[in-house]
């Protein structure tokens, strides 16, 4: 859900920050807005490879053309972490 009201913000970013009413500044400044949320997002997604016991360092897979971002999408949003604690800690859904 974090990914949803992630790309929500960056879109509404986006639309403003393409006002042609705007000036340069304003716009520097919104784009200075995006690394804050760029940030949280790079670390929801590592805490997501935890869930499914693979490395913080598979977020580096967003680098690869056209299937890394796919791949991440599936692995992160649609599949299930593993069941029961893994190396990176107990399971946050049986608490």
């Amino acid at each position: 859900m974090f990914f949803v009201f992630f790309y929500a913000i960056c879109a509404v970013i986006g639309f403003v920050a393409e006002s042609k009413s705007l000036s340069d500044s304003t716009k520097a400044v919104l784009g200075l807005l995006m690394l804050p949320l760029m940030l949280v997002g790079l670390i929801v997604q590592i805490k997501r490879w935890h869930d499914r016991d693979k490395s913080g360092w598979w977020v580096l897979i967003n680098l690869v053309p056209c299937i890394g971002g796919l791949w991440a999408l599936i692995e992160c949003g649609f599949l299930r972490g593993t069941t029961g604690e893994n190396r990176f800690g107990p399971d946050p859904l049986q608490q």
